[in-house]
């Protein structure tokens, strides 16, 4: 008699963004609104390939001398170098100091992951392995810290009584948490609220932060992608450079160039010196080699040409301003409709005061599962929305149910 030897493993449960997809195509309700999707919809509900995409893809096609040769085992450097001038800026400090370590990750999730493993290997944690992360936070910050032995906290950023920021409590986090304590820090566009401190709250936190060592873990899946602005959304992390703040970045371009199945990203660990920045990018390279060998090279082409090429990077940066002014009208659509039409009992300004692809509605869990069950709006139980899953054809569908469902009459 066979004993098979994976009858003790637990069935694990549904990734919930993944099932709530997964219900919604199968739903044959002719007005269905899929709310879930963390990915850019043109007005037409329908994935946009990028112009500049298009564009860059057909230069690598004609290039006559592309070959499917191994990447050098941190990624390709005209990409790394690019994106840490995106991110960092082109008259950066540190980058001017070579004081920056940059290398390709598998997306933002690889550079989280990287980055989370290079700090449980090498970071002087005062005491326990911690990281701190904001309440809520993108749900699989919890998981990807947890696979490296580092336990997540969590500090209080969202205030649900003004669907606003809790500085107060963020700040007071800040000051009674250890010295040298991790804080994984959302670069703009935070995920899931919508809800960014503004650049005096920014200031605030890294004083902070300086005044008790405190390391920043910033993550950044939308520059540029949450105002149409890729330099003003990068301010928060390059003032956090110039401040002297100890950081790494996690860097993705999944949302801003639509390579979302490409994976592309990068993760920058800036040091106190250009020795620091060598040792820290040979072990990063060790660690990269034992997981993956090599990054993949289709995306990282994409985005270097981009980077790189004057005339490719301004249709790029036109591209951004198109899905961020699309995202903007819909928020200035939906707080019309709720407060001059439907005159929905609450206060409704945040969603004008939100900013990036996801907003903190204020609902509740009964009321987003009344949504899903009774009016085929897939949303997530806290409230979240997508704003890129809203169109001029949904919209006011939308926001009718979601009036009715604050009067109690859905």
């Amino acid at each position: 008699m066979s004993v098979d030897t994976w009858n003790n493993v637990p069935l694990a449960p549904e990734d919930s963004i993944f099932k709530l997809t997964a219900t919604y195509k199968v739903d044959t309700f002719p007005q269905k609104v899929n709310l879930g999707v963390g990915a850019y919809r043109d007005d037409n509900s329908k994935p946009w390939v990028l112009p500049v995409i298009k564009a860059a893809s057909q230069a690598l096609f004609n290039d006559p001398n592309l070959d499917h040769e191994y990447l050098p085992i941190t990624g390709l450097p005209e990409f790394t170098s690019g994106a840490a001038r995106l991110i960092l800026g082109g008259d950066s400090p540190a980058i001017a100091e070579n004081r920056v370590c940059s290398v390709q990750t598998i997306s933002g999730t690889g550079a989280n992951h990287l980055g989370a493993l290079f700090l449980s290997r090498f970071y002087d944690f005062n005491g326990p392995k911690q990281v701190y992360l904001s309440d809520p936070t993108w749900a699989n910050h919890f998981a990807i810290f947890r696979n490296v032995g580092i336990d997540p906290l969590t500090y209080k950023y969202y205030d649900p009584k003004t669907i606003g920021l809790a500085c107060d409590e963020f700040l007071a986090a800040l000051a009674s948490a250890p010295d040298r304590s991790v804080f994984l820090l959302h670069a703009c566009a935070h995920n899931p609220t919508g809800v960014d401190p503004t650049r005096e709250q920014w200031n605030q936190i890294a004083d902070a932060m300086l005044q008790k060592g405190h390391y920043a873990f910033f993550d950044c899946a939308y520059q540029g992608f949450a105002s149409g602005d890729l330099d003003g959304d990068a301010w928060a992390v390059r003032e956090f450079v110039k401040r002297g703040v100890p950081m790494l970045v996690c860097q993705s371009f999944a949302k801003n160039a639509g390579l979302y199945s490409e994976r592309i990203g990068a993760l920058h660990v800036v040091g106190s010196s250009t020795e620091v920045a060598k040792r820290v990018r040979s072990q990063l390279a060790v660690l990269t080699r034992s997981e993956i060998s090599n990054p993949p090279a289709h995306g990282a082409r994409l985005v270097a040409l981009i980077l790189n090429n004057p005339e490719l990077f301004e249709q790029w940066k036109e591209d951004i301003r198109t899905m961020a002014s699309r995202i903007i009208e819909m928020r200035k659509e939906l707080y019309r409709l709720l407060t001059e039409e439907f005159k929905t009992p609450g206060t409704w300004i945040h969603i004008v005061n939100q900013i990036g692809m996801f907003s903190f509605t204020g609902l509740n869990a009964e009321q987003s599962q009344a949504l899903i069950d009774k009016a085929h709006i897939y949303l997530t139980t806290n409230g979240r929305i997508s704003m890129a899953g809203l169109n001029t054809g949904n919209i006011r569908y939308f926001a009718e149910n979601l009036d009715k469902v604050v009067r109690g009459q859905l």
